[in-house]
């Protein structure tokens, strides 16, 4: 990631802060107004918000602490920390939310001020909504798995707002008052699934999974028409670290080739590549012909 890219990513995990504490006074104050038990629900799911704001913050300031003596590879896979930290918390929230709701299925309760609460959760809803959508892009943009997994927590509450906003509406038409907790559980299984998807994708970053296909089409086309010079590539071998990629595989050169000629094709390979995939890191093994190749392999085009 460039240093524009980390001051980016630096400013709307700041900024988040502020925003999730205002959005969670609306929506509490949206719950006081009209005692509903699903703005409660929703406000409460609000609060791991603010948790999680605080959380990424910290978090994406040290993940872009620059590699050291300890942490040769870099502090990257913090924001997957972050991010996993992030998903327990919105089951926990999930959890609080249907142990408020079960209460209310046995005397449930008509809304106090209902066209002012509502409007109140309307607004909150419309903040939450841009700031996940600029979350996300810039999450992906950059590659912040911290960033991205706060932009989908805060969309899943876009989405719990809405539903709340529909089924609220529902139990003012109808005058059926169970709407309301029986909303609050459905809200509730929708945040359960979101806190899934966050930590199992968190959990993939951990585990040193590989790029995804789309990427790895890129690099493998990279290196197969920057490689020339080289008898072949195989044990191409990718990981994710945060906001870095690190790829390595083996070269095989001719065995009279010298070390000079194989270091300029290594140069123009790690170029290309850098270019194909932002915030690659790259290591590449020369070996000379004769070795059996293995792992991943990428044909290499021949000069014309």
């Amino acid at each position: 990631m460039s240093d524009n890219g980390d001051l980016t990513v630096r400013k709307l995990a700041m900024w988040g802060i502020p925003l999730s504490l205002g959005v969670m006074g609306l929506k509490m104050v949206a719950w006081w107004v009209t005692g509903s038990v699903a703005l409660l629900s929703d406000g409460l799911e609000s609060t791991v918000n603010v948790v999680a704001a605080f959380i990424a913050f910290f978090v994406i300031r040290y993940a872009q602490k620059p590699a050291d003596h300890d942490h040769p590879f870099g502090h990257h896979k913090a924001e997957y920390l972050s991010a996993v930290t992030e998903g327990v918390l919105i089951v926990v929230a999930a959890l609080l939310i249907v142990n408020e709701a079960v209460g209310y299925l046995a005397a449930p309760r008509m809304l106090d001020a209902p066209v002012l609460g509502l409007a109140i959760n309307l607004a909150a809803g419309v903040i939450n909504a841009v700031w996940a959508r600029l979350l996300i892009r810039t999450g992906r943009k950059y590659r912040s798995a911290a960033l991205a997994a706060d932009g989908q927590h805060i969309l899943s509450d876009v989405v719990t707002s809405a539903g709340v906003l529909v089924g609220l509406l529902l139990a003012l038409a109808t005058g059926y008052a169970i709407f309301d907790p029986v909303l609050a559980i459905l809200v509730a299984v929708n945040i359960l699934y979101q806190g899934w998807k966050v930590i199992s994708q968190s959990i993939g970053g951990l585990m040193d999974q590989a790029v995804d296909p789309l990427d790895e089409e890129a690099i493998k086309q990279a290196i197969a028409t920057h490689a020339a010079g080289s008898i072949g590539v195989h044990d191409l071998k990718t990981r994710r670290a945060g906001t870095v990629t690190f790829i390595d595989f083996h070269m095989v050169v001719p065995g009279t080739m010298s070390v000079r000629q194989a270091h300029d094709i290594c140069d123009r390979l790690e170029d290309a590549i850098s270019a194909a995939h932002e915030g690659a890191k790259i290591a590449i093994h020369v070996e000379p012909e004769g070795e059996k190749a293995h792992g991943i392999r990428v044909k290499v085009v021949k000069e014309a």
